[in-house]
């Protein structure tokens, strides 16, 4: 495979790179989206995307993971590796990869799935955060409703730690996974301060899904009105809400709990 090797930052490959890290309108139209660091790009491979293009810096990355024939090499020196790359210490690759976009229609579940779900959360730090957590406790799906930034943004996949790509994520409104819910008799436990039970005293055992609202003002009533079960973190210091990463990392991990007694 032959590299084209490019040495301006002005080329319009590398500005197009650069659009796509910074404008979520770009990797809509283009439908690409940038992966950035080797652990990452071979977590994307491993998860089946398909990639259009890499760029590398000889000096820094040395050798290139297994890629098909079809995928476009530009060779880049490492000063402006370093203009290009949205963080330090990425092994000096990062790639431009195909948009795979998974609807709730598109979700092979086994027979007991648990599910997180995650309603108008606005950081992708924290989604990342939380398809990580995801992954770690082999969650079946993440499920984004009325998302506030697309699954797509260089943070949510740089904070996934490769979550992203092992983790099924799908993005829909409330309504709809409400629907998909109850159609496949999934029990909905919505985390809330309000009328609620402490997380350890509910049953998770069975088909679930983790519903988690936003800090500053939780779920939406349509969620609350759905749900079977209203679900809390104790929290017995003077603040009276975690990080939400945070809390949903806690409850994936207690339903392992209860799963593996």
């Amino acid at each position: 495979m032959t590299a084209t090797i490019i040495t301006s930052a002005q080329n319009l490959k590398v500005k197009q790179l650069m659009a796509l890290q910074q404008k979520s309108s770009e990797r809509r139209k283009e439908g690409l989206f940038v992966v950035e660091g080797r652990r990452e790009l071979e977590h994307c491979l491993d998860g089946g995307f398909q990639i259009d293009s890499v760029f590398f810096c000889p000096a820094i990355c040395g050798t290139l993971p297994p890629l098909s024939a079809d995928v476009k090499l530009y060779e880049v020196s490492a000063s402006l590796y370093e203009k290009m790359a949205y963080r330090g210490g990425t092994e000096g690759i990062m790639a431009e990869v195909k948009t795979r976009t998974l609807r709730l229609s598109d979700l092979q579940l086994p027979q007991n799935p648990l599910l997180v779900v995650v309603e108008s959360v606005e950081k992708p730090g924290n989604l990342g955060a939380i398809l990580r957590s995801a992954d770690a406790a082999k969650v079946d799906a993440v499920i984004v409703c009325d998302p506030l930034t697309d699954l797509f943004n260089p943070n949510l996949i740089r904070s996934s730690v490769g979550g992203f790509f092992s983790v099924p994520s799908v993005a829909c409104t409330s309504e709809e996974c409400i629907a998909f819910l109850k159609q496949n008799g999934i029990s909905i436990l919505t985390a809330q301060l309000q009328d609620s039970s402490l997380y350890y005293d509910t049953d998770m055992r069975r088909a679930t899904a983790i519903v988690m609202g936003t800090e500053s003002t939780g779920l939406t009533n349509q969620w609350r009105e759905a749900a079977d079960a209203h679900i809390r973190i104790p929290m017995l210091g003077r603040i009276d809400s975690l990080n939400v990463s945070v809390s949903a990392a806690i409850l994936m991990f207690e339903a392992v709990r209860q799963r593996n007694l």
